[in-house]
């Protein structure tokens, strides 16, 4: 067997080659993060078969991620190794000395002792999810921020506005108006037809002329500010939400390929759907880390903080919620969508209801529950009927 150890950084990686036998084959070397050094390292491992040789790295952040993808789109056997793994290996050395070049060597040690996982296909699959998920959570929360600047500049502009609309100005025959004259003076100044028109063509005939005519009213008495920059805001911010909710439909479709291509079992438990799903598989990546479904609360934050003093221990105490956030928004989420949907977890979160716990304390018990169904699922690979 042929050993391949990369310790991995931001701009410079080190590798070094050694054999089953313990003999060094290639020196550490260094190689830059970019299509120049990750052709230096092709050309290193050319002399060796793909089938015999395995690749070790470091699980660290998303620095290691491209040259994952590299590699393993390239036919290599690449094995992902815990960090914590290579830090007890340094500390067994006599010396205390750490590297570049002497970390590739503890890397292979790891391999030679099968401290790894073997990257995957499903690895592969899990990490796109993981980036994508992340990236429309991120645009969510830019969304959100621009609706609730739109809201401001209404206030300021036409504050009335806000009272017409009764679903609030966050809707396509709102957003229409706005984009078209986003001023009190011009609503009331436009020709009542063209106003009906308007409002009738993108709410689909909800408004009609008599709408118009108390809209025209409304902006002829508006006390808002008379302030022509806000105008401008106010179109601006509109464009901004059209955008990311375009990138947020493009990202979801993005999203929904991944899902349809993976084909989880996930997916049959009553409540996920598919960007529910996405999210849980993309935090959660090789179901094999957990080997309890215990662990996977804890790293999801769902776990019960414990707070003991003295003899005093609490009996009740509120989820720690550290480790990863998007999993566990997406964990009572689905939680809360199952309720919806299955008998069993609404009955179930009905007891927890009648024992006096409060509705989100009741759903962190459902996603309990939930957490271990999936994690039977996932790690068993096979579908979960809930009666």
């Amino acid at each position: 067997m042929i050993y391949v150890g990369i310790d991995i950084a931001k701009q410079t990686h080190y590798a070094s080659i050694m054999n089953s036998d313990g003999e060094i084959l290639v020196d550490p070397f260094a190689f830059s993060n970019d299509h120049n050094g990750f052709q230096n390292l092709l050309k290193h491992l050319v002399p060796f078969f793909k089938e015999e040789t395995f690749i070790g790295m470091e699980s660290t952040a998303h620095y290691a991620e491209n040259l994952t993808s590299f590699l393993f789109t390239r036919g290599f056997q690449v094995c992902i190794i815990n960090p914590i793994q290579t830090s007890s290996l340094r500390k067994s050395n006599i010396r205390k000395t750490k590297t570049d070049s002497l970390d590739t060597y503890l890397i292979i040690k790891a391999l030679t002792l099968n401290h790894y996982r073997l990257f995957s296909e499903r690895d592969y699959d899990s990490l796109q999810l993981k980036n994508l998920c992340r990236f429309r959570q991120k645009l969510m929360k830019a969304r959100t921020k621009v609706k609730i600047q739109l809201v401001t500049y209404v206030d300021l502009l036409f504050p009335e506005l806000q009272y017409f609309f009764k679903s609030g100005i966050h809707g396509k025959t709102c957003y229409a108006l706005l984009k078209e004259q986003p001023n009190p003076d011009r609503i009331a100044k436009m020709h009542l037809t063209r106003l009906t028109n308007l409002l009738s063509k993108s709410s689909h005939g909800h408004f009609n002329q008599s709408n118009a005519v108390r809209l025209k009213e409304l902006a002829s008495q508006s006390v808002g500010i008379k302030n022509s920059t806000l105008s401008l805001q106010i179109l601006q911010s509109i464009q901004q939400i059209e955008m990311y909710t375009e990138q947020l439909a493009e990202v979801e479709s993005s999203i929904q390929e991944v899902m349809n291509k993976m084909n989880s079992v996930i997916k049959t438990i009553p409540g996920i759907g598919s960007l529910n799903g996405a999210m849980i598989i993309g935090e959660i990546g090789d179901i094999t880390r957990f080997e309890k479904p215990c662990q996977l609360l804890a790293y999801a934050g769902l776990d019960p903080s414990v707070y003991q003093s003295g003899n005093f221990n609490a009996a009740r105490t509120r989820m720690s919620k550290r480790g990863s956030k998007l999993l566990r928004y997406a964990l009572i989420n689905a939680a809360w969508q199952a309720t919806l949907v299955n008998q069993t977890f609404k009955d179930y979160y009905d007891l927890k209801i009648s024992q006096g716990r409060r509705h989100y304390n009741a759903l962190g018990h459902v996603a309990h529950k939930l957490v271990r169904v999936i994690h039977k699922m996932m790690t068993d690979n096979v579908s979960f009927n809930l009666s």
